[in-house]
């Protein structure tokens, strides 16, 4: 951070610091506790010590070495007070000898400090959690989001999210969680509960489950910075690479996601000049690291595929120009790699979109509907299928029953313009 921006605004400084090296700071201090509700805690104390003493005293050249040695000071306070007095002052102190000397360079530790980050992250997705716990910690912890910016992204109340995250901590100390990095099969599995949790994540913020915005995008931001992070800590992995290069090429559509009113606007009429052209091309980047890595044998699976398909997208100037025919096939192999109803609905839409409107209900018709509860999304694709194959009567039923099941306000708008269209233009 500048130094003429620190000055102007301290409040501003210890925000922008901590969202910068608050996973590292939270991860070291983890390692040195081996407790990550203490460890919160403390650097929460060193946060509030910051926006207490930074106004007056100014901001620090190393604004991170400073919230860590504070800390750590509070860590050595915290053990003195505690009935194991000795064994864990000598542990902290030990501990701390060692880091001081890493602390005012953090650039000049990145291998240490980030295995710390890539621990919390793991540690934040413990499998004791339930997948909405470990989102909720994962931006408390790594993404460095207060308690009222992930309520605000969940709608739900600042107090209700700040219990959620404090049961999340003390089940991880129940379960007596380690800041130790998985191997083999269940290093595997728990990258893959990491990678789910960012995607949820992201999802949440591009197409909003329920409220008035079609989207949140500072969630979906929030993500795909989480995705950046991971890729950069996992760099040889084709599916870390894959998820990140899939909320890349995604996230570069918001600003064309939504007109000026703030209504939703679909893939096929947005003004493509307004996508985000340096997401894409990052995206289009991480997307080649992992074909080559893919192309050496390592297996790549849902987030590479999804990429793929994004990229198809991506690369098309305009829609008319999107070649279905290569998504058709991509979705063909996902559907393969990664079976699932939300698979098989998009799946319908590229068939139908590629072969025709009666190869994509096809598909559609064998989807388990029940498995997806009261999801809108197989009457809005079956009314778009329909639309096609100029059934207006049926589609506009579709889509009436589309917006009778979601909660998005933003959606139900767009999912009733549609029933009235198809309604029109069955009646003239």
């Amino acid at each position: 951070m500048p130094a003429d921006s620190r000055a102007d605004d301290p409040v501003e400084a210890v925000h922008a610091a901590w969202r910068a090296e608050g996973a590292r700071l939270v991860g070291a201090l983890t390692r040195m506790t081996r407790d990550v509700e203490l460890a919160a805690d403390l650097a929460q104390d060193a946060l509030v010590a910051a926006l207490e003493q930074w106004p007056t005293t100014g901001v620090p050249e190393n604004p991170a070495a400073w919230l860590m040695t504070t800390a750590k000071r509070r860590g050595v306070d915290h053990f003195r007070r505690a009935d194991n007095l000795r064994r864990k002052v000598a542990e902290i102190e030990g501990t701390s000898r060692g880091e001081e000397a890493q602390v005012p360079d953090l650039d000049g530790q990145v291998d240490h400090i980030e295995d710390d980050v890539l621990r919390l992250v793991f540690l934040s997705c413990h499998p004791s959690l339930t997948p909405e716990s470990r989102a909720a910690l994962t931006l408390r912890l790594v993404g460095g989001l207060t308690t009222a910016e992930i309520a605000r992204g969940f709608l739900t109340t600042e107090s209700t999210m700040g219990q959620r995250i404090s049961r999340a901590k003390k089940t991880l100390t129940a379960a007596r969680a380690e800041l130790e990095l998985p191997t083999g099969a269940e290093r595997t599995a728990r990258l893959d509960d990491v990678m789910a949790v960012i995607y949820l994540i992201f999802n949440e913020g591009y197409t909003a489950t329920a409220g008035e915005d079609w989207m949140r995008p500072d969630l979906a931001a929030e993500a795909t910075r989480l995705a950046r992070m991971l890729a950069v800590l996992a760099p040889d992995e084709p599916e870390v690479l894959g998820l990140q290069a899939l909320l890349e090429l995604q996230g570069s559509r918001t600003a064309a996601r939504v007109d000026a009113h703030g209504a939703p606007v679909l893939l096929d009429d947005q003004d493509r000049s307004r996508w985000d052209r340096l997401m894409i091309r990052r995206g289009l980047a991480a997307l080649h690291r992992a074909e080559v890595l893919a192309a050496t044998g390592v297996p790549v699976g849902r987030y590479f595929l999804q990429a793929s398909i994004a990229a198809e997208h991506a690369r098309a100037p305009r829609a008319e120009d999107t070649s279905w025919r290569r998504i058709a096939g991509l979705y063909d192999v996902l559907a393969g790699a990664a079976p699932g109803p939300v698979v098989e609905v998009n799946r319908a839409v590229a068939h139908g979109r590629a072969f025709g409107p009666d190869a994509g209900l096809a598909v559609l018709a064998r989807v388990d509907t029940a498995a997806l509860g009261d999801s809108p999304l197989v009457a809005s694709v079956l009314g778009d299928l329909l639309e096609r194959d100029g059934q207006h009567h049926a589609a506009s039923e579709a889509f009436a029953d589309a917006a009778a099941r979601t909660r998005n306000e933003g959606e139900r708008g767009l999912l009733l313009r549609r029933a009235e269209e198809n309604r029109a233009a069955a009646a003239g």
